[in-house]
């Protein structure tokens, strides 16, 4: 399962909407970027709102697809809650997940050099923490991938958490980043740097055109 959720994350990366958008489909990430200056305020805001949205609906797609199979007790929607160690335990492992995300992120997105190798990193990372992290709280840093979940399975333990922790690694992540590196060093809000793909992004990565 985590070998096939990281594989599909790199594939969603390097898709032609994937190029196009950035591959944000994590509220957490887009907002990292906001705080970073790298989103307009109104794409932000227009961000989030369609990741949760995509998010519910991609849940819904799967329940037509699959029907009762995705309901039993066993997946229930693929809810996110906390399990070995508790709430604390889900908070520190969603914590600490995503600030490694970011870090990732942040340090080869802005290095043209390896910046083609980010989907990359995030697949090997998203693989190894559903093999590590899934007992512990299910495994979400992304709070649109909790509630897409948590609509349908109608379960909501501790919902604030998978909301709270990503934010505060990513964020946590970009000031450390920012602070050591410098603005000048975040190049661009986009997981994949395909320049063929015009950049929405308020973005000076090399070679990247914009619209107008």
């Amino acid at each position: 399962m985590g070998i096939a959720m990281g594989i599909t994350a790199v594939l969603i990366i390097h898709s032609p909407m994937g190029k196009r958008s950035g591959a944000h489909f994590n509220p957490a990430i887009t907002l990292t970027y906001f705080r970073l200056g790298k989103i307009a305020t109104w794409d932000a805001a227009f961000y989030v709102v369609f990741q949760f949205i995509g998010g519910v609906a991609g849940v819904g797609i799967a329940a037509v697809l699959l029907g009762s199979s995705i309901a039993v007790p066993s997946v229930d929607y693929a809810v996110t809650v906390p399990g070995i160690g508790g709430t604390a335990g889900a908070f520190l492992a969603e914590l600490f997940m995503a600030t490694l995300l970011m870090a990732i992120v942040l340090w080869t997105s802005n290095r043209p050099s390896i910046a083609n190798y980010t989907s990359y990193c995030v697949g090997v990372l998203i693989a190894s923490y559903i093999f590590f992290f899934a007992p512990v709280s299910g495994f979400s840093i992304n709070p649109a991938r909790t509630v897409g979940s948590a609509v349908f399975a109608a379960v909501w333990t501790a919902w604030w958490l998978y909301f709270i922790a990503p934010l505060m690694g990513m964020l946590g992540s970009a000031e450390v980043y920012l602070r050591a590196e410098g603005a000048d060093r975040i190049l661009c809000a986009k997981l994949h740097p395909d320049p063929k793909y015009p950049c929405p992004f308020l973005c000076h990565f090399p070679f990247h055109r914009h619209e107008t």
